[in-house]
């Protein structure tokens, strides 16, 4: 009786959590998080394709606005580039290579800072031709898809900074690297939402 009173004594606080899932939970909140932006996404590509439909062969060009596809072709080989690079930089992590790491994830920052600014500019040469927002409905769906990708090119620049941030500061292992996976994953998710975006939009 005094043994088991002891024993019962010995442990203090709340129980350890149960873990259901064999995925770590950093890795799983990142996965169901992509899951969420897919159907976000979807919502977006549903109402581009209805409005392809409706406007038949008055896509584009129309009202003599034309997309300039060798531009946005340019920009999709920058972030495609960018998925390499950053790939790279988690293996520098898995295998001790400091080095790569942080030549990887400054590599892919630079690739994708270049192809926000390079969308950016875009959207002001548009805009100044008079492709606005409110032209049509086909302005509305262009800069609403693109402009969502955008805010998640933006968004994944801002995981990958505090991931630089902290590879510079000597943080990461072969061990413990999963503060460069998780942002990795999200950033392959925006490429391939591009590539999407792209053979849509421009290509089709």
């Amino acid at each position: 009786m005094e043994a088991a009173s002891l024993h019962h004594g010995s442990h203090h606080g709340p129980p350890p959590a149960n873990r259901s899932s064999r995925v770590e939970p950093q890795l799983l909140g990142m996965l169901l998080f992509i899951i969420s932006e897919i159907m976000v996404f979807g919502a977006f590509f549903t109402a581009y394709f209805f409005i392809r439909v409706v406007a038949g062969s008055e896509w584009f060009p129309v009202d003599d606005f034309e997309l300039p596809k060798l531009v946005a072709g340019v920009n999709t080989a920058i972030l495609v580039s960018s998925s390499l690079t950053i790939h790279w930089a988690l293996e520098g992590a898995k295998h001790g290579n400091r080095a790569h790491m942080k030549a990887g994830l400054v590599l892919t920052l630079l690739l994708g800072s270049t192809f926000l600014f390079v969308q950016v500019n875009e959207y002001i040469n548009l805009t100044q031709e008079g492709l606005t927002p409110s032209v049509l409905a086909q302005g509305s769906v262009f800069y609403g898809l693109t402009g969502l990708h955008g805010a998640h090119v933006f968004i994944g620049l801002l995981l990958l900074t505090f991931a630089t941030v902290r590879a510079f500061r000597g943080h990461f292992t072969p061990e413990e690297h999963r503060g460069v996976e998780v942002p990795g994953i999200y950033w392959h998710f925006v490429d391939v939402m591009w590539i999407l975006v792209y053979l849509s939009v421009y290509i089709l």
